[in-house]
């Protein structure tokens, strides 16, 4: 972890300042207008007395290079990287950390005195929500995976470390989850299988966990499969946060099973981000908080 930066932070509670010594924090995408990292992170830089600022940029791939001589020069604390930066960010960084090197993605950065330190918190992330709100035991569990995407890698690598009993991928292109199966092989009992069995799949699953875009504002009414495939008292998790129960959930909660949104996952990697960035506990009840508004005055 980081220590706190930006000159004399306020104690907690007091107001919330920009000054002199007010260091800055971002997150750059292409889009970003949409995302919802400011308003979670400037609450949790009031909550905590943290004096920083947090805002986003519009980065496009070309500029890149031109941003992150821009971290070093302008002593910008801490980086988000969303979509579709995480991979092509990680060139122009200085070091990789094990986790974001076998995930081959980056969301987070951190500059050590103008050593740019890329992390991926996503998929630590994920499974501390699914933990935490739907199922505290993984191991020995049967994970099914739907979707062979950038966010797949980050839950593998922090799913394989809970012991799990297998965990399956599949995808509409199965060359992709096969590639994912090899690349993470070792780590856990897995296996990628063909969309024609994913049927089949769900009907042995414990943990069945959504990662594609299925369901997402403003194509509320997809689904990424029939929820009637699922058993009673399985797992469903979706990575989606916006709207917070996608149809898939609710469809799947009528059959009777546990379910799991994104929002976790959303909170907790930029909770994780926040702690690397400044070395004191992100206050995650207040951040939830914050975003849970900023999704009510959309709709």
């Amino acid at each position: 972890m980081g220590t706190t930066s930006g000159g004399a932070a306020a104690q907690a509670g007091t107001a919330w300042a920009v000054d002199s010594h007010t260091t800055l924090y971002c997150v750059i995408g292409d889009p970003v207008r949409h995302s919802k990292s400011p308003v979670m992170l400037n609450r949790a830089f009031q909550e905590t007395g943290v004096n920083g600022m947090y805002i986003a940029f519009h980065i496009m791939k070309e500029r890149l290079g031109d941003f992150a001589a821009g971290v070093r020069a302008m002593g910008i604390r801490g980086v988000n990287v969303t979509i579709p930066h995480k991979l092509d960010i990680m060139p122009f960084l200085d070091e990789i950390d094990e986790s974001a090197e076998a995930i081959g993605a980056v969301n987070t950065i951190v500059n050590e005195d103008g050593r740019l330190i890329g992390f991926n918190t996503d998929g630590i992330g994920y499974v501390r929500s699914l933990k935490e709100e739907a199922e505290p035991e993984l191991a020995g569990k049967h994970v099914l995976i739907v979707g062979a995407g950038g966010a797949t890698r980050g839950i593998l690598y922090a799913l394989c470390k809970e012991s799990p009993g297998r965990i399956t991928i599949v995808n509409r292109t199965p060359e992709r989850a096969q590639a994912l199966a090899e690349a993470f092989k070792g780590s856990a009992d897995l296996r990628a299988i063909g969309w024609d069995r994913l049927r089949d799949a769900c009907a042995e699953a414990d943990i069945v966990i959504n990662t594609t875009p299925a369901g997402m504002h403003p194509n509320v009414d997809e689904v990424p499969f029939d929820p009637s495939w699922l058993k009673p008292g399985t797992v469903a998790s979706d990575l989606i946060y916006n709207p917070l129960t996608t149809r898939f959930l609710s469809s799947a909660e009528d059959r009777g099973c546990r379910i799991h949104g994104g929002l976790g996952m959303f909170i907790y990697q930029g909770a994780y981000a926040f702690e690397y960035w400044t070395g004191v506990p992100a206050p995650v009840a207040a951040m939830r908080e914050t975003v849970l508004e900023a999704l009510g005055r959309e709709r």
